[in-house]
């Protein structure tokens, strides 16, 4: 069995098709006439179902009348096959979850003995029907039930106080995700008044907002409505830093490392060279690689800037 797209099946058997489908568990019917024909098959050659549908994923069935060997192995999901006429039995336990992705399959190598088959009541007038459940893993939700967490406030032991806004939270998640905060919250840099509030200073609230988001999800926090985007991206790269989140930091250089034009160029390389952020700072000077850029570039108010307060910038660039 395969999540793959079908590409037709064998000549001596066609394939009927009866989904029944949930969101994410459905079943497939395979009917092969005239099974004595598909006998005639090498061994590794298969016959294939007409593609269906579950959980929103395109699947077949293939049917090897003389055994397969090949082994395989990302849809994570459990499967069955049962004989049609048996459906209305008790069902069988289905087997543990395996991976599906588009060049691989998985399935029973020793259904049946050919002998025991043939002479079942399954096989009626040459032909017999298999019938195929599925039931797909639903993927990890456990980054919005962090985020829930994190909104609702529940069980927060600890209260941040940036720029006059409060945001409650886990001591225990922000000391497993940062060493900084395991130092400011727990260690010797324990940091707080008499009431237990920890004061943040030099950042905006919708920036630790933000940190504080990646910090229980993993995730990047959504920009959008972020009347500028660019400098949020900055902003959230100096408190990755600062709180020593190395993924976020390389996730807002590699955004940033995308919007790098003449007018934030300084800026960006600025901030490159602060944070040490190579790979940042290379795509910068890549950019400014380009005889027309590097001419706009020293031209501009930023270059005259940028030579004052940071001249070894403007050294490795002559350098290079």
């Amino acid at each position: 069995m395969s999540s793959s797209k079908a590409d037709g099946s064998g000549e001596a058997s066609r394939s009927a098709s009866a989904i029944v489908a949930h969101t994410a568990r459905g079943c497939h019917i395979l009917k092969i006439d005239g099974y004595s024909l598909t006998k005639n098959l090498p061994t590794g050659e298969y016959i294939k179902s007409t593609p269906f549908t579950v959980g929103g994923y395109r699947w077949y069935l293939r049917y090897y009348p003389n055994g397969d060997e090949t082994v395989a192995k990302a849809v994570k999901a459990q499967y069955q096959f049962r004989f049609a006429d048996e459906v209305d039995e008790d069902p069988m336990e289905l087997d543990e979850v395996d991976n599906f992705d588009s060049r691989s399959g998985w399935g029973y190598t020793k259904f049946i003995k050919r002998e025991e088959f043939e002479a079942s009541e399954h096989l009626k007038d040459d032909s017999f029907a298999v019938r195929c459940d599925i039931i797909l893993v639903p993927p990890s939700d456990i980054q919005r039930h962090l985020a829930d967490l994190l909104h609702a406030g529940r069980g927060a032991d600890v209260v941040f106080n940036v720029g006059g806004v409060a945001f409650t939270a886990h001591r225990w998640m922000l000391a497993a995700r940062s060493a900084v905060f395991n130092a400011e919250l727990f260690g010797m840099m324990k940091e707080s008044d008499t009431r237990g509030v920890v004061h943040i200073h030099d950042m905006e609230p919708r920036v630790f907002k933000a940190l504080l988001y990646f910090v229980y999800t993993d995730l990047f926090p959504d920009m959008t409505g972020e009347e500028d985007d660019d400098a949020m991206v900055q902003h959230l790269l100096v408190a990755a830093d600062r709180y020593g989140m190395e993924r976020l930091k390389l996730m807002c250089e590699e955004k940033l490392c995308k919007h790098i034009d003449l007018d934030s160029v300084a800026i960006i390389l600025t901030l490159a060279d602060q944070h040490h952020c190579c790979g940042l700072k290379k795509s910068c000077f890549d950019f400014l690689s380009s005889r027309e850029n590097l001419r706009a570039f020293v031209a501009s108010d930023s270059f005259q800037h940028l030579s004052t307060s940071c001249p070894s910038i403007i050294k490795e660039l002559i350098l290079r």
